[in-house]
């Protein structure tokens, strides 16, 4: 076991993740991983934009790849939350072999899940398009659009493993420099492959990949510098006990983008029904534009996942619980802001992405209902990510799997029978708040259990 002491920029990390007054160290950590977040879905956002000026037929069958890249997403996650959370509380014990193999395992772990995806993606192309909810007019913009997300999952995969082990050092300013990166090259090359080249949603797709692999390059050469742990194949241990912390980690995020994953087939497969295409369209707008505005919270709740992990590993439970209240409350506060200017400029946000009537009057109702729970959502996601950084993996992995399994499914289901295109539009919301009323008892029995070390 190799001790912290005889290494003085780990020693100097230590100092700084358990000394540091918490407002101060959350900001710092969640300003780039605020960024971080916003890009992250920049990525989503810019293709939407972009092929939303092709079809309204364009823009559905985009929308019906997001549960897929949402699959990728999730599987990424799973390795690199799995695999960072243990990192971080291995370093806050002052055990740094084993947070050097499993920053390994999780990386090469992440890289064959996702090759996995992408030879069984292609061998059940045509089925998988179906199942996605891609109709008769869209199937062949999804295929096309759907192919190329296929041939860079693994490098999506691996980057945002890469990604979250930064983070869960302390090192976001690495992790955000990778991401930004590859966003502005996304934009950049959007337009060049979708109108100049004159490719289509396959252009939008290209571009995503290209830009996704040049971030993963950018972010594994940021691992090896400063004090971050190096990923070196000598340390790959792909045995049971670095899978099982993988998997007691990473299960929250997997089940929370995974189900996301299955939530929007199930509404793209509802809308279409109801609505038919401009539905499809409509709700993969509403959708995008929502997780980007969650994008900022999830990122300044990731920015204390670190914190909450390294001091819980510490033992300094003060710290995590005063973390928590932070950004909470500044949380809330600011989803609010967003709820109230959103609604007022719902038509705009709509046609800023499509400018179809059909769309916008779909989507224009489903956003500002989505509005009305969009600030409990603060409240989810720290509960969600404190009990996911301090090793409750059970509890973590219930709430993760409420706000698009356990309460979206049934919501999903239900009230489009009984209220039409208008229970596809409120499925959400009414999801958003069970998960809300399930989060507060689940986080409320374990902060009990905590000692109010502070150490600051």
């Amino acid at each position: 076991m190799q001790n912290i002491n005889n290494n003085p920029e780990l020693q100097k990390r230590y100092d700084y993740m358990t000394l540091t007054p918490i407002p101060k160290l959350i900001t710092q950590l969640a300003v780039p991983t605020i960024i971080s977040m916003l890009v992250t879905h920049l990525y989503n956002m810019a293709d939407t934009f972009f092929v939303g000026r092709i079809s309204t037929q364009a823009t559905a069958a985009v929308g019906i790849v997001l549960s897929l890249m949402n699959l990728i997403q999730a599987v990424g996650f799973l390795c690199g939350h799995g695999s960072g959370n243990y990192m971080s509380r291995k370093l806050g014990a002052g055990e740094t072999q084993e947070a050097e193999e499993m920053a390994a395992t999780g990386f090469v772990l992440a890289f064959i899940l996702g090759l996995i995806i992408t030879l069984c993606g292609f061998y059940n192309l045509d089925n998988l398009a179906e199942i996605l909810g891609a109709t008769p007019t869209i199937i062949h913009d999804t295929k096309s659009y759907m192919k190329i997300i296929l041939i860079g999952a693994p490098f999506m995969t691996s980057q945002l493993v890469i990604n979250n082990q930064l983070r869960f050092q302390g090192s976001a300013v690495y992790a955000m420099i990778g991401l930004v990166s590859g966003a502005i090259l996304n934009i950049g090359l959007d337009p060049i492959f979708i109108f100049t080249f004159n490719l289509g949603v396959a252009g939008a797709a290209l571009a995503t990949v290209i830009s996704q692999t040049v971030s993963f390059a950018i972010l594994l050469f940021g691992s090896y510098k400063g004090p971050n742990l190096r990923i070196k194949f000598k340390n790959i241990k792909l045995n049971a006990h670095y899978l099982i912390q993988i998997i007691n980690g990473g299960t929250p995020s997997l089940f929370r983008n995974g189900l996301m994953s299955f939530a929007v087939i199930l509404m793209n497969h509802a809308a279409g029904a109801l609505g038919g295409d401009a539905a499809i369209a409509a709700m993969s707008v509403v959708n995008r534009a929502t997780f980007f505005l969650n994008a900022a919270v999830i990122g300044f709740g990731q920015g204390y996942q670190p914190v909450c992990s390294y001091n819980y590993g510490a033992n300094l439970h003060g710290r995590v619980k005063a973390g928590y209240k932070f950004c909470v409350k500044y949380g809330t506060i600011f989803l609010t802001c967003i709820a109230i200017i959103c609604s007022g400029f719902a038509v705009n946000i709509i046609k800023f992405f499509r400018d179809d009537p059909a769309v916008i009057a779909i989507g224009v109702i489903a956003l500002r209902w989505q509005m009305l729970t969009l600030p409990l959502n603060a409240t989810f996601s720290i509960s969600n990510m404190m009990l996911q950084s301090i090793g409750k993996g059970v509890r973590a992995s219930i709430i993760a799997s409420a706000k698009s399994g356990l309460c979206f499914i049934p919501c999903i289901i239900i009230l489009p029978k009984l209220l039409g295109l208008t229970g596809v539009e409120t499925a959400q919301p009414c999801s958003d708040f069970l998960s809300f009323l399930l989060a507060i008892p689940f986080t409320y029995s374990v902060w009990k259990g905590m000692n109010n070390k502070f150490n600051n």
